[in-house]
């Protein structure tokens, strides 16, 4: 891998980004103690017993983030296409640029990492240098620490995230699916044939054809939406930046979660959302703030990959676009709403209606993007309110150096104009929900985190 050009999408992330608003995906990973059996076997003391050297969690992170390619990789500007940019290997490339260990103080560690990973977010990584940086978080008095992650969304979808960790993580424990071998290519000419031509010309027929239908749907919510914003309520999702960034981290039982779907249909996505929707609506109460006239809008982005096909080198990202019923009183017809939204979403597919946008970036000039990135970095209010995303994570358990990893808590961009993002990760039987927020805007997001714990209690009492 020495050169490879930025897909369209990567490139619309990478101008999009600005200080106040920078586009990098984070993931807040919870262990547990390294076991002593993990440490390095070295000579003993005079009577030449073997002792245990305790393992450098440190060591280990660089070590095994310096043998990813993907991550030894920077963007550059290139002459042709123009405006284009490329990944390429950094010469200079130096794990130890990337990779820190901070001491988090105080006896609350999860709380304190949540402040600090707050603050760490709230910092753009280094453009000149493989875009990511990795903290680990030491200092719990029993030995349990963290490790935060900091990709730009550049480098790193969901799935692409995912699969850069799993180079991060020990080796999956046994139950996990094996790879799939690589069906082999049979070799074939750089000239394409008739055929291939005739294929090529009605894939990018149809690719112009979708991008004109997403175009008109995009214009037709905007200009019904640019209507509404003046006084919405939902006003208080929308803001502009401070630079600042609150963190808050939630759990929920995932049994809880199929349960209510079991007893209602629809997926558990759909019963996730109606918990955002009614915890939103919690939230505006605590707030004094009245409902809002029209239910606040939330991106809920799709990848467009295929079932167990590789991540991929770029980002592959649609989304639909989910009003959240939340001026509805019933828990229950919530969630029936919200998954009548989805029903036609999914019926329609992720390459149609307004929020397939992301579909546009590929039949943009890479001039488009470079020039047209301040333009378009104030459209998202004009298409949502909040963005609602989840992050598939393996089944099998994971560790680092032998640590078992407890929770592991996704954290999504904001964009420009808006206050507040939701990502979910199942793993281990829990849902771990990561909130970032704006600092001034959402003052109060732990409110808001233990709106969603309240607001699944709804739905599902407990016993």
């Amino acid at each position: 891998m020495s050169s490879e050009l930025l897909a369209p999408l990567d490139l619309a992330f990478w101008h999009l980004e600005s200080t106040a608003h920078p586009l990098h995906l984070g993931a807040l990973a919870h262990f547990g103690p390294v076991p002593p059996e993990a440490g390095r076997t070295v000579p003993g003391p005079s009577d030449g017993s073997p002792g245990r050297e305790p393992l450098d969690v440190l060591d280990l992170l660089a070590r095994r983030a310096a043998a990813i390619p993907r991550l030894r990789m920077r963007v550059r500007d290139v002459l042709i296409p123009v405006g284009g940019a490329a990944w390429s290997a950094d010469p200079d490339f130096d794990v130890r640029h990337h990779v820190h260990e901070l001491t988090v103080p105080g006896a609350d560690f999860p709380a304190e990492t949540a402040r600090l990973a707050a603050e760490l977010m709230e910092r753009p990584v280094a453009r000149g240098l493989p875009p990511w940086e990795m903290y680990l978080l030491s200092g719990a008095p029993d030995g349990s620490f963290a490790v935060l992650v900091k990709l730009h969304h550049a480098l790193a979808d969901g799935m692409r995230a995912v699969a850069i960790g799993a180079g991060i993580f020990d080796e999956i424990a046994a139950g996990g699916r094996p790879a799939r071998r690589p069906r082999p290519v049979p070799p074939r000419s750089w000239l394409p044939g008739p055929g291939r031509l005739l294929g090529m010309a009605r894939d990018r027929l149809g690719d112009l054809g979708r991008a004109v239908e997403v175009g008109a749907s995009v214009v037709g919510s905007s200009v019904v939406r640019a209507g509404l914003l003046d006084g919405r309520p939902t006003a208080a999702l929308a803001a502009e930046s401070s630079g600042t960034r609150r963190v808050a981290t939630v759990t929920l039982a995932l049994d809880r979660v199929h349960r209510v779907r079991r007893g209602t249909g629809g997926t558990a996505n759909d019963v996730l959302l109606a918990v955002v929707a009614g915890a939103l609506r919690r939230w505006f109460d605590g707030r004094d703030l009245p409902l809002p006239e029209a239910d606040p809008r939330a991106l809920v982005p799709v990848s467009r990959r295929r079932p167990g096909a590789p991540p991929g080198p770029g980002n592959s990202l649609s989304g639909y676009l989910v009003d959240l019923p939340v001026t509805e009183a019933d828990p229950a017809a919530r969630l029936a709403a919200v998954r009548r939204a989805m029903d036609r979403n999914k019926a329609a597919g992720p390459f149609r209606g307004a929020g397939a946008v992301a579909l546009l970036a590929d039949q943009l000039h890479p001039l488009a993007h470079r020039f047209g990135a301040p333009l378009a970095s104030g459209a998202a209010r004009l298409l949502f309110d909040v963005l609602v995303t989840q992050v598939p994570l393996p089944r099998s358990a994971l560790s680092l150096g032998g640590a078992p990893l407890r929770a592991l808590f996704p954290m999504a961009p904001l964009a420009r104009g808006q206050s507040l993002a939701v990502a979910m990760s199942p793993y281990g039987g829990q849902v771990h929900i990561g909130l970032v927020a704006d600092g001034e805007a959402v003052p109060d997001l732990d409110a808001l985190a233990a709106a969603l714990t309240a607001e699944l209690d709804l739905l599902d009492p407990p016993v």
